[in-house]
């Protein structure tokens, strides 16, 4: 058989060559799409580093606001209607007491401006805050942070509100040094916390003598940074710990904490009922709502029996020998300054001791049982306790402070010597602290006036 021939097929020719440029074609197409998407996607993830950025600056602007909002405080003898101006002012006073020079505030009706706050000034961020007044509880924070020609804005807001001072959150406060000599027991009824002690004793390099077997269960905070602190008889303790490991839980050098002023006033209203002279102080007596006038420095050899509001009157020394029984709270019109030791409340015989809460639901008494935290405010006078007592409902505060023979409890409340003058618990004196629970101010104490943050409020807005 004769085989045939094949000849290529010459419409094919070049085939190769066409696919090939093809294929070139769709790739080169494809390598431009795709260099295209990733520039696009270079811009856009540009565009969100500049954007987040941005909100940075904002997040950081409200961080440096939040810092010193939360130092401004002021008393709360401030009105609602002056809080704002106030705040205006004690925050100027605190960047200046700083030493900041960047964050200027800039007052002007119901709005403090601060304006331009550089960041990273060679990237252009920086930021700027405008304080807005709502009302008299309300201020509006807004921070706008600001990156080349971007700008962010977040919106949050503060609300004022009351802080009772520092000096509550110790057992033991006093402005002189303090002294413990015999078998005093200081101690916490939850915890140790509840009794450590607060002492300025800017007056007296001996802040703090311990001696015999007594002891401080908690930890000592002593404002003075040349006091020190004596420990004799082998058994005095500090923080359950003996000689020189007691020393651990002593600090010296600390910041002074601000001494609330002291409003007895919000009582005097009660006091309605004047003790007569002619009164037979050898019986027992019920003193309701009363006012014992200046000079007459009673003693109450019989029992005293306290409802409501007991207002001494400066002059006086008053004495109740033959004990106390007291529902309400007992305060006097002294100074807050005096320290002579002249005026004098002495409880030698036992105290009961209840809290105004308890009071009955009569006219005579109205308002009064929400006056929680006091049991003692008396300045301008010394007090004195040398029976026992079970428990003492509130806060005992006065211009001079001393505990002595069996005198001792339970407190429910920080005590708090006003004077410079020593503070002096001897004897057999233990006083067990229970603060636990106790988050509001005392009443008849002034408080702070602070600002708190409202996370919630929080929110980016478009301006």
């Amino acid at each position: 058989m004769r085989r045939g021939n094949h000849l290529p097929n010459r419409n094919l020719r070049g085939s190769a060559l066409v696919l090939s440029l093809i294929f070139i074609a769709m790739f080169s197409a494809l390598a431009a799409a795709t260099a295209t998407l990733s520039g696009v996607n270079v811009q856009m993830a540009e565009n969100l580093r500049k954007v987040d950025t941005t909100r940075a600056c904002a997040e950081s602007g409200l961080e440096v606001i939040r810092y010193w909002m939360n130092k401004v405080d002021m008393s709360g003898t401030i009105t609602p209607e002056q809080r704002f101006g106030q705040l205006a002012t004690t925050f100027q006073n605190e960047l200046t007491a700083a030493g900041i020079t960047n964050l200027v505030p800039v007052v002007s009706g119901s709005t403090i401006t601060i304006a331009s706050v550089p960041l990273l000034s060679s990237a252009g961020q920086t930021f700027s805050a405008t304080l807005t007044k709502i009302d008299n509880d309300n201020v509006r924070l807004d921070v706008t942070g600001l990156y080349g020609s971007l700008s962010r804005t977040i919106r949050t807001s503060f609300v004022f509100g009351e802080r009772a001072h520092t000096v509550f959150d110790f057992g033991l406060v006093s402005k002189g040094p303090i002294s413990l000599s015999g078998s005093v027991d200081i101690t916490g009824a939850n915890t140790n916390v509840d009794c450590n002690a607060y002492i300025e004793s800017l007056n007296s390099l001996l802040a703090l003598a311990v001696g015999g077997s007594s002891e401080i269960a908690g930890d000592v905070k002593i404002v003075n940074s040349s006091a020190y602190v004596s420990l004799t008889g082998g058994k005095a303790a500090i923080g359950g710990e003996t000689g020189q490991d007691a020393m651990k839980h002593v600090t010296i050098g600390v910041s002074a904490c601000e001494f609330p002023n002291m409003t007895p006033t919000i009582f005097e209203g009660y006091a309605t009922n004047v003790l007569s002279a002619s009164t037979d102080l050898k019986k027992s007596q019920t003193l309701t709502n009363a006012r014992i006038p200046a000079g007459m420095n009673p003693k109450f050899t019989g029992k005293a029996t306290i409802r409501g509001v007991l207002f001494v009157e400066a002059p006086n020394v008053v004495e109740f020998a033959g004990g106390a029984s007291v529902t309400g709270v007992i305060v006097t019109n002294g100074s807050q300054s005096d320290d002579s030791g002249t005026n004098g409340l002495k409880f030698t015989g036992t105290v009961d001791s209840y809290p105004v809460s308890e009071l009955p639901q009569e006219t005579q008494f109205a308002g009064l049982q929400t006056k929680t935290g006091t049991f003692i405010m008396a300045p301008g006078f010394a007090v004195h306790f040398g029976g026992n007592f079970s428990t003492l409902n509130g806060a005992i505060a006065a211009n001079g402070v001393s505990f002595s023979g069996n005198a001792g409890g339970t407190v429910r409340g920080s005590v708090i010597n006003y004077a410079n003058n020593q503070m002096s618990l001897s004897g057999n004196s233990d006083l067990r602290f229970n603060r636990s629970g106790l988050d509001e101010v005392p009443a008849g104490f002034v408080p702070e006036i602070v600002l708190h943050y409202v996370p919630s409020s929080y929110s980016e807005v478009v301006l």
